[in-house]
């Protein structure tokens, strides 16, 4: 991933500080070899075909790496694999100049409560690439807080150990992506074992389908999407002379 983990809140000069490193380190990352907008290609192989990234390693171009990923398809429950092609002088990645964000908004770092759900609880999410089908994710607890006074309880999935947050606002598809965006949840404790989660939107990022169409990314659930502008984190990726990342 091209997206740094949550670190825990601090004082809020120092907070901006980390949060204008964090956004040095993004810029840096995504065009990375390994980055969103190194990733040029996905094969999808044939029904029990397994990768050989070997067989394709002779062939390859300076600076072009593969490598493999699999998923389960939602409907049949087969797994099925892929080569990923990246290009560390992809078009994307000469083209490229920054992240437009909006400045950093102290009031966007919001403390809620975390309430952990037993059992193996799955919330379906439908994927940009799906047309309109949906995969379930591991959903292991409710986030509840209040937002422009109207509550919500979100559901972030399990993403590696750290909870992701996708979601949706008035801002997506004007000044920000268009289907929602990240965010990386850092969980605390508070008064007597309460367990708390901060989410600091002005570390809310596009997602990896904003900079390769090669992504296939969750979309914003219902109860993931605010009524309100979230007008902190990141807005749109911005290239040179018009080009176009996908």
């Amino acid at each position: 991933m091209s997206e740094p983990r949550p670190t825990p809140p601090q004082l809020p000069e120092i907070a901006e500080h980390q949060w204008q490193t964090w956004r040095d380190d993004r810029q840096r990352d995504l065009a990375s070899p390994f980055g969103n907008l190194a990733l040029v290609e996905t094969r999808w192989l044939p029904d029990g075909e397994r990768p050989d990234p070997g067989a394709v390693r002779p062939q390859l171009a300076d600076g072009v790496r593969v490598t493999t990923v699999q998923r389960t398809d939602p409907a049949t429950g087969v797994v099925e694999y892929a080569l990923r092609r990246w290009d560390a002088n992809s078009p994307a990645i000469q083209n490229f100049q920054y992240v437009e964000t909006f400045p950093y908004r102290e009031d966007w770092v919001l403390e809620a409560d975390y309430a952990p759900v037993q059992g193996a609880r799955r919330v379906p999410f439908e994927h940009i690439r799906d047309n309109g089908g949906t995969r379930d994710l591991a959903v292991p607890g409710d986030i509840t807080l209040n937002i422009g006074g109207e509550p919500y309880t979100l559901s972030a999935f399990d993403d590696d150990g750290t909870l992701l947050l996708v979601f949706g606002d008035p801002t997506n598809g004007g000044v920000t992506y268009g289907a929602g965006r990240f965010l990386f949840v850092h969980r605390t404790e508070g008064e007597a074992g309460a367990q708390k989660v901060v989410l600091d939107f002005n570390r809310a990022f596009v997602p990896p389908c904003g900079f390769s169409d090669q992504y296939n990314c969750p979309m914003p659930p219902r109860q993931n999407r605010f009524h309100l502008p979230v007008e902190a984190g990141e807005k749109l990726p911005v290239f040179r002379d018009g080009f176009q990342e996908h």
